[in-house]
C-alpha cells in the first residue's frame, strides 16, 4: 500500500528531479525540471532564471550552452550560474547534434538553441540520448517533444520616472504549459530580474510605477 501512497510517489517523483530557484518552484511540477527532459524557456533571461537551479544543485557539476551566442554570461552570473563550470559552443554548425550528444555525457545540465535542421529520427535519438544520461535541456525553442514550456506573456520595467531614471527590475507575467504532469496551466508574476539582478516573486507593494515594456523603452530613448 505504502509504495502507491501519494507520499511514495512524491518522493520517488522528486528523486528523478533537479530542483529550480526557489521562486520558480511552485511554475514546475515536483518543484524541479525532469532529468532526461527537455523544456521550452523562450524569453532568455527566464531560461537563465530556470537553468539556475540545476546548474547550482550540484556544486562540482558542469553545464553547457550550445549555439546560443547571445546568451549573457553576467546575466547567467546573476542567476548564480558558475561560469568557471559553463562550457560553451557558440557556433556549432553542422556538428550541433554531435557536440549537444557529446556535451550531455558529461553536464547533467545542457542549454542549446532549438535545433533548425536536424531530422524527426535524428531529434528521438537525440532525445533518448538525454533520457538514458539524466541530462536536462533547455532551449529557448521551439523544440518538438519538449515536456515542458514556459513564455513571458506579459513584461513591464521598473525604475524609469517621466523620461528619466534607471531600469531598477523588470516585472514579468510566466505561463507554462506541458504534458503528463505539467499539463494543469499555471502562471505567476516574477521580477525577472529584480533589482539584485535575479529573480523574486512580485509582491502587489512593489507593482507601483511599473511601466509596460514598450512606454519604458521609448522613455528610455
Amino acid at each position: 500500500m505504502d509504495a502507491t501512497s501519494p507520499a511514495t510517489r512524491a518522493r520517488q517523483a522528486q528523486a528523478t528531479v533537479l530542483p529550480v530557484l526557489g521562486p520558480l518552484a511552485p511554475l514546475v511540477p515536483h518543484g524541479g525540471l525532469a532529468k532526461g527532459s527537455i523544456t521550452e524557456a523562450t524569453d532568455m533571461s527566464l531560461l537563465l532564471a530556470l537553468a539556475a537551479g540545476p546548474a547550482t544543485a550540484d556544486r562540482y557539476a558542469w553545464s553547457a550552452a550550445v549555439g546560443l551566442p547571445t546568451l549573457g554570461l553576467a546575466a547567467a552570473a546573476g542567476y548564480g550560474i558558475d561560469l568557471k563550470r559553463l562550457v560553451v559552443a557558440d557556433h556549432p554548425g553542422d556538428h550541433y547534434a554531435e557536440v549537444v550528444t557529446a556535451l550531455a555525457a558529461a553536464c547533467p545540465l545542457v542549454l542549446a538553441a532549438a535545433p533548425t535542421d536536424l531530422a524527426p529520427r535524428a531529434l528521438d535519438r537525440l532525445a533518448a540520448h538525454l533520457r538514458r544520461t539524466g541530462t536536462i535541456l533547455i532551449t529557448p525553442g521551439p523544440w518538438p517533444g519538449a515536456q515542458l514550456r514556459l513564455e513571458v506573456t506579459a513584461r513591464w520595467w521598473s525604475g524609469l520616472g517621466e523620461g528619466h531614471g534607471q531600469l531598477t527590475g523588470r516585472r514579468a507575467r510566466v505561463t507554462v504549459s506541458g504534458r503528463g504532469s505539467a499539463a494543469r496551466p499555471r502562471a505567476a508574476e516574477l521580477w525577472l530580474p529584480d533589482g539584485t539582478g535575479t529573480v523574486a516573486v512580485v509582491e502587489e507593494s512593489t507593482a507601483v510605477g511599473s511601466l509596460p515594456v514598450d512606454t519604458a523603452v521609448a522613455a528610455r530613448a
